[in-house]
């Protein structure tokens, strides 16, 4: 437990006095997330949050993890380390897609082959339990793939990315402190306390933004969690097994693992890469209806965590039907979402009638400026 509890504040207060120099150097360099038509903020905000998060727990982590005999720490350690370079070196000078994946491969090898962390079983899901060791590795690599693009895909507004990976990390850390598993314990906590920090200058109005070196290290360390969590919840001996494990590992990722597969499956439909860029996230969906960067944040945040009571609630029946539920209801509710935006967007679309000038508004409207407050300027 003293691990644990040093682990977060050492995070959080290596994370808090480390941001401000990033905000003065990314200043003094130059180095800043530049607006576009996609984007949704306005204005250059420098982007290298990431790094000051990473330091901080990389330092609580290295410090806290208990020196354990055949510890795959070591291996982590490397991993983390890996996409650290590769978020950094894209957020600096730019990386290729097919770069940046091989990153991950590597980082990902690290973990499944050195580290020897892999899904051996669907613990009853579709009828399947044990799965031959190649398409056992096949789909743990295709889960680190995805869990990690997933939270650097919903970094599209302020404090999004961050409090969901505060979320993730925080409620798996839990349960590994409550299991004894002292070492991932430190980590989700450790990430925690340091987006927990990070958060107070990334919330909207945002005066720093993580890149691709924080959203990259969020998404391997949950990668991280959440495989280890289903090996350990899925074993029946253990201290405190969950049913259904699959189903409420999916449920515990929801936003960003939905939002990201959908995504990823639109585009292919449509016949276009997978990586190529839009706005048909679930946070560009809620912006659209005008909500703010903060209720967008907010919104993601209670639905992740709904589905993750719920999960744990309804254990009990069977993987299979479980996330058939959680599947199902997610797409539901974004075919809501996805029907309310579209109507929204088709009325603001609708040009308003053109009225003719009279000979008497057309003297009043030489000598009159009338000034709207729904002007360009305004959004700029």
């Amino acid at each position: 437990m003293e691990n644990v509890l040093i682990a977060t504040v050492l995070s959080f207060v290596v994370t808090y006095f480390s941001i401000p120099i990033l905000i003065r150097v990314a200043e003094l360099k130059h180095l800043y997330d530049e607006p576009d038509e996609r984007k949704t903020h306005k204005q250059r905000i420098p982007t290298l949050g990431g790094i000051g998060f990473f330091s901080g727990f990389i330092i609580a982590t290295a410090i806290c993890v208990p020196a354990l005999a055949n510890s795959p720490f070591q291996y982590m350690m490397a991993a983390f380390f890996i996409i650290f370079m590769v978020g950094m070196k894209d957020d600096i000078v730019g990386l290729s897609p097919l770069k940046k994946l091989i990153g991950q491969l590597a980082a990902s090898f690290a973990i499944i082959y050195l580290g020897n962390l892999q899904i051996t079983s669907m613990y009853g899901f579709l009828g399947i339990y044990a799965m031959p060791p190649n398409i056992s590795l096949m789909l743990t690599y295709f889960t680190f793939i995805v869990v990690i693009n997933a939270f650097n895909l919903i970094d599209g507004v302020d404090g999004h990315a961050g409090s969901i990976g505060l979320l993730v990390s925080a409620v798996l850390g839990a349960y590994f402190l409550h299991v004894g598993e002292i070492t991932y314990a430190v980590i989700g906590f450790a990430l925690a306390g340091g987006l927990a920090s990070f958060l107070i200058y990334n919330i909207s109005p945002a005066r720093i933004f993580m890149g691709d070196t924080g959203s990259l290290l969020i998404g391997l360390v949950n990668a991280v969690l959440v495989l280890k969590f289903i090996d350990v919840a899925g074993n029946p001996a253990g201290k405190m097994p969950v049913g259904a494990t699959p189903a409420v590992a999916f449920a515990i990722l929801i936003v960003p693992l939905f939002d990201t597969l959908r995504v990823f499956a639109v585009r292919m439909l449509q016949g276009r890469s997978p990586f190529s860029a839009d706005r048909n996230h679930i946070h560009h969906y809620l912006l659209d209806l005008k909500l703010n960067h903060r209720q967008t944040t907010l919104v993601s945040v209670a639905i992740n965590a709904t589905y993750i009571l719920g999960a744990f609630v309804l254990q009990g029946m069977g993987a299979t039907l479980l996330l058939m539920v959680v599947v199902g209801s997610a797409t539901f509710f974004t075919g809501i979402l996805y029907l309310a935006r579209r109507k929204k967007l088709a009325v603001k679309a609708i040009p308003e009638p053109v009225v003719q000038p009279t000979a008497a508004t057309a003297k009043e409207a030489t000598k009159i400026l009338r000034v709207t407050t729904e002007g360009v300027l305004q959004d700029k």
